[in-house]
């Protein structure tokens, strides 16, 4: 019984909260969870000729000959809680110094660039809508381009993306990245190097470093469906299914106890059949003056009377009757008395045991009209 109960409770949970897989979830449509990105940025350009020809070397991270601040706007979408692409373009004046002239080299830039996104947080914990925060670092590549010196080069990038739930569809976000160009941006001495290229491989390169702040709006259903654990499923229900039959056992034994109680009670007797006779009594007529019974047809009802006093060993009670209109009393006791007589003979006749039949005359009565009706005697079950 305690398996049983176990197994119902266990049943009403799975009811309020199936069990799901950690890791996976249903995969949504093509135009479920997208999203947008604005931001901020804090850049500190990198340029080549830090790289062995020390011209900006000393010049610290946070100075005003590297830092330049901009604008960035981003599109992405999510196709797994653990894995999105973005396409995002940055915006901003980059600055450098040459330092034999001491001027200032200021340049339009742009980038555009297409990002693999990894949610660690997801990956690694699993999905959980409700999370406040998340890791989501990311790399790609794309186009660059100079403004200022109308040139374009391809270029690589990599960042880290860190982001706060506001609600179900914004997030705060401050994102750290590094973007390296192909060829030389820089402008010295009012001539671009990547004009004048002297092919250094890697100390060929430009370098953006950048900080952003921003926020993610999400566009259209932002969560994820998870999916059923279906193994976990199966050995609920098969747990059920054990309760049950658990149940179902428990039942049968009590059926079975109870049957066999049943069996070996012991029989009561059974009753004493004794028909019920109707009480009213049966009336026998005679003539003014008579004794004898007026008709034979009266001993019918007798008859019925007699034959139950039989079967049930009942007592029967007669009793005479004459008309209080004609003769005086002593003559009216002596009819009544007699008519008694002659139906308790009757009676006999039919197989009544005399010693079960009891008479008594009442005399002359006027009980019935018309007054004819009082010369008679009556039958009737008194046990």
């Amino acid at each position: 019984m305690t398996l049983a109960i176990a197994g119902m409770s266990v049943g009403a949970f799975a009811q309020d909260s199936d069990p799901v897989q950690k890791y996976s979830v249903a995969t949504n449509s093509f135009w479920s969870n997208w999203f947008i990105q604005l931001g901020g940025d804090w850049h500190a350009w990198y340029p080549d000729e830090e790289h062995g020809r020390d011209f900006h070397k000393g010049i610290g991270l946070l100075s005003k000959e590297r830092r330049t601040f901009g604008a960035s706007a981003a599109i992405g979408k999510w196709f797994t809680p653990g894995l999105g692409l973005r396409t995002k373009f940055q915006a901003w004046q980059g600055k450098s110094m040459d330092k034999q002239t001491g001027v200032y080299n200021k340049f339009d830039m742009w980038i555009l660039n297409e990002h693999i996104m990894f949610n660690l947080s997801n990956l690694l914990c699993g999905y959980n809508p409700n999370r406040v925060w998340n890791v989501i670092p990311f790399m790609g590549g794309g186009v660059s381009r100079n403004m200022s010196a109308n040139l374009y080069a391809m270029q690589l990038s990599a960042g880290i993306q860190s982001t706060w739930r506001l609600g179900k569809h914004a997030n705060f976000y401050l994102e750290a990245g590094w973007n390296r160009m192909e060829e030389d941006f820089t402008l010295v001495e009012g001539t671009a190097l990547s004009k004048i290229h002297h092919n250094r491989g890697w100390e060929d390169k430009d370098n953006d470093i950048y900080a952003e702040v921003g926020l993610t709006f999400n566009l259209g259903k932002a969560t994820w469906d998870k999916v059923p654990d279906v193994d976990a499923i199966k050995a609920l229900s098969q747990s059920q299914i054990d309760a049950l039959n658990a149940q179902l056992n428990d039942a049968n034994a009590e059926n079975a106890r109870l049957k066999n109680l049943l069996a070996n009670q012991p029989k009561p007797e059974a009753p004493k059949a004794v028909k019920e006779f109707v009480t009213t009594p049966v009336s026998v007529f005679f003539n003014i003056n008579r004794t004898n019974i007026a008709s034979q047809k009266d001993l019918v009802n007798v008859q019925a009377v007699a034959k139950y006093a039989k079967e049930n060993g009942s007592k029967l009670a007669v009793t005479g009757y004459a008309d209080s209109a004609t003769g005086n009393a002593e003559i009216n006791q002596r009819l009544s008395e007699g008519r008694a007589a002659t139906v308790a003979d009757e009676l006999v006749k039919l197989g009544v045991d005399r010693s079960n039949i009891s008479t008594v005359g009442k005399g002359g009565v006027d009980d019935l009209s018309p007054i004819s009706f009082n010369r008679r005697a009556t039958v009737q079950v008194v046990e």
